[in-house]
C-alpha cells in the first residue's frame, strides 16, 4: 500500500512533465509557422478593413485566437489557410459593425477623411494614379479584394486561395474574374479621363 502511495505521484510529476514538454513543442511550432504567416493576416485584414489601425487590431486579434487554438488544430501544414480564414472572419466582422455604426452616427460624427472626388487636374501627376488605383481597390466587395490580393500580390495559386478562403476552386476563379473585370473597367475609366485633357 506504501509503494502504490510513493508511485502515484511519480506518475503523476512524469505525466505533467509530459504535458509540459508537449506544450512546449505546441508553442515552439506556432511560432515557427508565425514567422511564416504572421504578416499575411495584417495584409488580408488590411485588404478588407482599409484602415490601418484596425488591420492591426483584428491581426493581432486573429493571431491570439489563432494561438489559443493551435493545440486542437488536427493538419497543422494548413496553418496559413487556416489563420487567414480566421483573419478574414473577424475583418468582416469588424467591418459590418463600422458600417452599422456609421449608419447610426449622425453626418457630424463620421469620418472626415475621405477623399475628394478626382478632377483632370488631380490626375496629371503620376502619384495621382497610384491614388486612384488604390481608391479602386478599396471600392471592390472584400470577398472580392481578398482573392485579388492573395493571386495577385501574394501569388497565391487558385487552388492555395480556395483552401484558405474556404470556398470552392470554380468560386474563386470566377471572384478572380469577376474582380479583375470591375478594375479594369475602373481604371478605364480613370485613363479616358487623362486622354479627354
Amino acid at each position: 500500500m506504501q509503494e502504490l502511495v510513493l508511485i502515484q505521484p511519480m506518475s503523476s510529476a512524469r505525466s505533467e512533465l509530459e504535458r509540459q514538454a508537449a506544450q512546449a513543442d505546441a508553442r515552439r511550432e506556432f511560432e515557427e509557422r508565425l514567422a511564416e504567416c504572421g504578416p499575411l493576416a495584417y495584409r488580408v485584414a488590411r485588404g478588407v478593413l482599409r484602415n490601418t489601425a484596425d488591420a492591426e487590431d483584428v491581426a493581432q486579434e486573429a493571431l491570439l485566437r489563432a494561438y489559443k487554438s493551435f493545440e486542437r488544430l488536427r493538419d497543422r501544414s494548413r496553418f496559413r489557410g487556416w489563420l487567414v480564414r480566421i483573419t478574414f472572419r473577424l475583418a468582416l466582422d469588424r467591418s459590418r459593425s463600422a458600417k452599422r455604426r456609421e449608419q447610426r452616427d449622425t453626418l457630424w460624427s463620421q469620418p472626415a477623411h475621405q477623399l475628394p472626388p478626382v478632377t483632370a487636374e488631380d490626375v496629371a501627376a503620376s502619384n495621382q494614379f497610384q491614388a486612384h488605383l488604390q481608391r479602386a481597390l478599396e471600392e471592390l466587395p472584400g470577398k472580392l479584394r481578398l482573392v485579388l490580393l492573395l493571386s495577385a500580390m501574394e501569388g497565391q495559386t487558385i487552388e492555395e486561395i480556395a483552401a484558405m478562403v474556404g470556398v470552392p476552386v470554380g468560386t474563386v476563379k470566377s471572384r478572380i474574374f469577376v474582380a479583375r473585370k470591375k478594375l479594369a473597367e475602373k481604371l478605364r475609366c480613370h485613363t479616358n479621363t487623362i486622354k479627354t485633357r
